[in-house]
């Protein structure tokens, strides 16, 4: 049974999401060959799994050593993450590109709303610097879909954004500046303005090129630099065609098709309490074509309303992609 995007990148009922959950745990423990070959190591029959809470989650480091692929057609796209030199990258391959593009279109509308509505401007260096990034990729097509012809990418002429920003505030455009957290930093002891109806989206850690700080740190910082109430952020990665959303706090909000859970330290098939740090497992339905049980090495708290917090990662693990900020 072939499911469509749009079966699955809706407003889904906890029903429904458990019942597709189930279908394509199936499928995938099937056609995906280092999946099936995890499951099959820890000893579980998959025709045993009756709910989503029992499902195994795949270490994201498989992505580092396999091909993580649950079809057989070929690759349209290999997205792989950042890293310092000589790190091994994961490799996502994307078969199909419908599904990224429909999942971060269209959580990024539930959230924020049309993209042609606003300026976007993309202070993403470390990103543009490297090929086979996801958030470029994505960037490019919100880039593309806002009809401001001020939206681009800003690599490092600092001047030049400061001077776009102080016209977009005195014209009252909606603006989002998507930026990777050193590059925010830079930015600002440089150009402090005060402009509180621009969003301010950080998009993950210092890559090497700072010291890292823990988000309340980090995060006054920047809205001191920038003169806003609240800095917003992404929670994605390579091995993900999903992201989550904060609009401030630190606390992410999934869209319908994505789920986050934590896992215990110390016993990664024992599932933690909300309110508990754990280790952060991601149920993604969009990856469909890879697998959608994946467990992260970041770490995290979970609130009753299914917001997350992340809140560093596991000690040795790589310093890499999106919002690993040290708590």
């Amino acid at each position: 049974m072939n499911i469509s995007p749009e079966q699955i990148l809706t407003d889904l009922s906890a029903a429904a999401f458990e019942t597709l959950c189930l279908t394509i745990f199936r499928r995938q423990a099937a056609a995906c060959s280092v999946y099936r070959d995890y499951i099959s190591c820890l000893g579980i029959d998959p025709q045993t799994i009756e709910c989503s809470k029992d499902i195994p989650f795949l270490p994201i480091s498989f992505f580092k050593t396999h091909a993580v692929t649950s079809s057989e057609a070929p690759a349209a796209i290999v997205f792989s993450s950042s890293g310092t030199t000589g790190m091994v990258q994961s490799r996502h391959l994307v078969t199909d590109l419908t599904w990224y593009e429909q999942s971060y279109l269209s959580a990024f509308g539930r959230f924020y709303g049309n993209p042609a509505d606003y300026c976007i401007l993309a202070l993403l260096p470390a990103y543009l610097e490297r090929e086979g990034s996801s958030l470029i990729y994505m960037a490019d097509d919100l880039l593309s879909k806002s009809t401001d012809p001020r939206s681009g990418y800003f690599l490092h002429n600092h001047t030049e954004l400061a001077a776009v920003l102080e016209v977009l505030q005195q014209g009252g455009q909606k603006t989002i500046l998507l930026g990777v957290t050193y590059a925010l930093l830079d930015f600002i002891e440089a150009h402090s303005m005060n402009f509180p109806e621009l969003i301010v989206m950080e998009t993950g850690g210092m890559k090497g090129r700072r010291k890292e700080m823990v988000r309340e740190e980090l995060h006054d910082i920047l809205c001191a630099g920038f003169g806003v109430h609240h800095i917003h952020s992404e929670y994605g990665m390579t091995e993900l065609l999903s992201q989550a959303y904060s609009s401030g706090e630190g606390r992410f909000v999934c869209p319908p098709w994505m789920q986050v859970c934590l896992r215990d330290t110390n016993d990664p098939l024992s599932p933690v309490s909300p309110g508990t740090t754990g280790g952060i497992n991601v149920i993604d339905l969009a990856n469909y074509n890879s697998c959608s049980f994946i467990s992260t090495q970041d770490l995290g708290r979970l609130h009753a309303d299914g917001s997350f917090e992340v809140l560093g990662r596991f000690d040795h693990s790589d310093i890499r992609g999106c919002n690993l900020l040290v708590q």
